[in-house]
């Protein structure tokens, strides 16, 4: 349920594709992407030289030779700043891509971005993604992102796009890994399914802290639009609520004591059907375990079309294999 758009005016991520062994500009594919093209390094491969990291100035401005495109580098406060780095066996395959995010917000963000590796007709060839955490207000941070970071081998690519960026307040940001929040729990989200239409989403609690932790009912769901605003017009339901039958979704809710290190899981459910009016995509979804419990935003993707409707199932203890 990967979503393609780019869409998040609060935040500046510049890309620096690494490549070597001739000069290259940037170009904007056809969808409004960034990438770069390579010009000369083709006819350079037995220069021994090549293979030499690049240092030249990062160019500012460059010209597309995609059908459609446009010389633009700047997309939805997402800014290609200019290239430098080195290829692999001088062939213009860029192994690594740096970035920067800026925080123009007024408290601390986590970014999270969806890096996409093309092929030379712009073929997306593999996603991978990278988590900023806790940018302070008007901070820039660099990082690099690598194709080495693929869990599985991808096949050779020439240019490094950005598919998607999200951003949640730091404070409420998902922690699956490190340190126990200072609520003693985790609350994240899974890839989840999709068949014919129909979505189901896990949301899974785990109890990191020393004691244990009492839920009864739903999680309860706050649904946020790309600017993180409320989303109107949408119903959320306890159990399936018809959208399918789902073992399990339409249980009653029952207590529920995690012991430490133990967790439990509830279900997201609806439909992505499109009928009459404009589609509701809701990228965030503000999460709290039960009433007073500290928020987390997520980002599920909930693709919800023109339906109206989201099922939500209770709580269970996550069964031990």
């Amino acid at each position: 349920m990967r979503i393609t758009a780019l869409s998040l005016p609060a935040v500046l991520v510049g890309v620096l594709l690494l490549s070597a062994c001739g000069s290259e500009r940037a170009a904007t594919r056809s969808d409004g992407s960034q990438q770069t093209q390579g010009s000369d390094s083709a006819d350079r491969r037995g220069d021994p030289s090549c293979g030499a990291p690049s240092t030249g100035t990062p160019p500012t401005s460059g010209t597309s030779e995609l059908p459609g495109g446009s010389a633009d580098l700047e997309k939805d406060g997402v800014k290609i700043t200019g290239l430098n780095g080195r290829s692999r066996n001088c062939d213009r395959y860029p192994l690594s891509a740096e970035f920067r995010v800026t925080n123009h917000e007024s408290e601390p963000f986590t970014y999270t971005i969806t890096f996409e590796f093309l092929s030379d007709s712009g073929e997306a060839l593999a996603y991978t993604e990278q988590t900023v955490p806790s940018v302070r207000p008007g901070q820039t941070v660099k990082r690099t992102v690598d194709m080495s970071e693929l869990h599985s081998p991808a096949p050779v690519a020439v240019r490094v796009g950005i598919a998607e960026v999200r951003s949640v307040p730091a404070d409420e940001a998902p922690a699956p890994t490190g340190p126990c929040p200072a609520s003693g729990t985790r609350v994240t989200t899974d890839d989840g399914d999709a068949a014919m239409g129909l979505r189901v989403v896990g949301v899974h609690l785990e109890n990191c802290s020393t004691r244990a932790y009492r839920i009864n009912g739903y999680p309860k769901l706050q649904l946020l639009d790309e600017d993180r605003k409320p989303v109107t017009g949408v119903e959320v339901l306890h159990g399936s609520g018809g959208i399918s039958t789902v073992t399990g979704f339409d249980d009653p809710p029952k207590p529920v004591t995690l012991q430490p290190g133990q967790s439990a899981s509830a279900g997201l459910m609806w439909r992505n059907t499109v009928t009459d009016g404009a589609p509701v995509n809701v990228p965030y979804v503000r999460v709290n375990a039960k009433a007073g419990a500290r928020p987390v935003m997520v980002t599920p993707e909930l693709d919800l079309g023109t339906t109206g409707k989201l099922g939500v199932s209770p709580w269970k203890k996550d069964e031990v294999p």
